[in-house]
């Protein structure tokens, strides 16, 4: 019996001893691998900043348009609207619609197709028209005079062109027939004046 206590001490004693060196080993190792604390380590990871990061607000200013010159998306975008406004004004014009042509005319000619329409009725001519679509458009002149750009647009377009007298009969034209027809018009515009509106300021015969 007092041997047996005497042996258990000793097996008690080892495994204190034993448990106390793998606690040893294992605190060494971990100082090893991960090092040791000084005290003096940054409490914010270097790679980020401790100030809110922001975008400034009205700092980026678009950029000026260059009245001097037509390039580029500019160009394609002025070319798109010539395109609209020449095919609303030959169909406005064949309808005798003034509303419509006040709003893409210069002044002068205003007074011009406003004439043209009265003339017409006057003599009891009818005009039957259908744009078929603009098969190409180019811009031949720009430039900026004081104030005012102009534009002169080349247009090659398809239509139905029919005019018919008082009694319906046709005097000029096919409505079975597409015709070419090619036709430069100069557009304007008063840069001080509000809104992008661009006018047809001039028909050039050539």
């Amino acid at each position: 019996m007092y041997i047996y206590q005497i042996m258990s001490n000793s097996f008690g004693y080892l495994d204190i001893i034993l448990l106390g060196m793998i606690a040893g080993f294992i605190i060494l190792r971990l100082r090893s691998i991960l090092g040791r604390k000084t005290g003096h380590e940054s409490k914010v990871y270097p790679t980020f900043a401790e100030k809110d990061f922001h975008v400034p607000k009205n700092e980026v200013k678009p950029a000026k348009q260059d009245l001097e010159s037509l390039e580029g998306n500019e160009k394609k975008e002025f070319l798109r609207g010539a395109e609209i406004a020449y095919e609303s004004i030959l169909s406005s014009f064949a309808t005798g619609d003034l509303i419509k042509l006040k709003n893409l005319l210069s002044p002068n000619m205003f007074s011009n197709f406003s004439d043209a329409i009265k003339s017409r009725n006057k003599d009891g001519i009818k005009s039957e028209f259908t744009f078929v679509g603009v098969k190409e458009s180019s811009v031949e002149k720009y430039e900026k005079i004081k104030d005012n750009l102009f534009a002169t647009v080349k247009f090659v377009a398809e239509v139905i062109s029919v005019k018919k007298d008082k009694d319906n009969k046709i005097i000029e034209g096919n409505p079975d027939k597409i015709k070419f027809v090619t036709d430069s018009w100069k557009f304007t515009k008063n840069i001080k004046q509000k809104g992008p509106n661009w006018y047809l300021s001039e028909i050039i015969s050539k």
